[in-house]
């Protein structure tokens, strides 16, 4: 489904992505994981069609996507710190999503809409919102026009404990769809149960691409964040 070939980026002096390739298909939920720095942003943005490599390219369906912006249709994304119009309301700016996107309003899937009870405050302006109340509104959006495809970077940062499990819930539904997953997330205890596959990244490079079950085994760890933990001490 997303083809990543020899990814090359420099920002400046600094090689955000060296040589980076990887293949992800529907019904995996993949966790990419890596120290602060590793380019983790950078292949974001780059698969999001935000950021160009500087060599390389990237496959969505078997085509380039430099070449078919309109992938992006497919593909549900929830940034680590939404950015949303100060004096636009909670419903003006669903409203506003759903006008670009013109989508039928059938498929909508407005469950964490609902589980975070948005419809309560719907009036309320962005820029009296808590960074918790804004996670949920970038938690609904993603989820919003029943993509293929989820892009989700950090997504429980900020979200009380019951909120987060709401939407862990969701994205467990999610995968049982079949549904192609990316979730960043620097707490490694809250991902056992939910991806299948881990990609880690170091200094822009990859370092592995792996199943969770094959990481475990290689390891011999039966937790995720032991198992990362042991690969750091190993490549210091």
């Amino acid at each position: 489904m997303i083809f990543a070939t020899n990814v090359n980026k420099r920002f400046g002096k600094l090689k955000a992505l060296d040589n980076v390739s990887f293949t992800c298909n529907k019904g995996q939920t993949i966790s990419l994981i890596g120290p602060n720095g590793s380019g983790k942003t950078t292949i974001i943005k780059c698969l999001l069609g935000m950021v160009v490599p500087d060599s390389g390219f990237i496959t969505f369906n078997d085509r380039n996507i430099i070449h078919d912006w309109k992938y992006r249709r497919h593909i549900g994304y929830m940034p680590q710190t939404g950015r949303f119009p100060d004096n636009m309301t909670i419903a003006q700016v669903f409203d506003m999503m759903k006008d670009i996107r013109r989508e039928d309003t059938a498929t909508f899937d407005e469950d964490l809409a609902t589980a975070f009870q948005l419809n309560r405050i719907m009036d309320k302006r962005m820029r009296t919102l808590s960074g918790g109340t804004r996670q949920k509104v970038s938690a609904a959006l993603a989820f919003l026009f029943n993509p293929d495809v989820l892009i989700l970077d950090e997504p429980t940062a900020g979200l009380d404990p019951v909120s987060s499990e709401m939407l862990k819930d969701k994205i467990r539904k999610e995968k049982q769809k079949g549904k192609l997953i990316l979730i960043t997330s620097h707490i490694l205890s809250e991902l056992d149960d939910m991806v299948s596959e881990v990609i880690y990244l170091q200094e822009g490079k990859l370092l592995f691409h792996k199943s969770l079950d094959q990481l475990k085994k290689d390891t011999g760890e039966e937790k995720l964040v032991r198992a990362i933990a042991r690969i750091m001490q190993a490549n210091k």
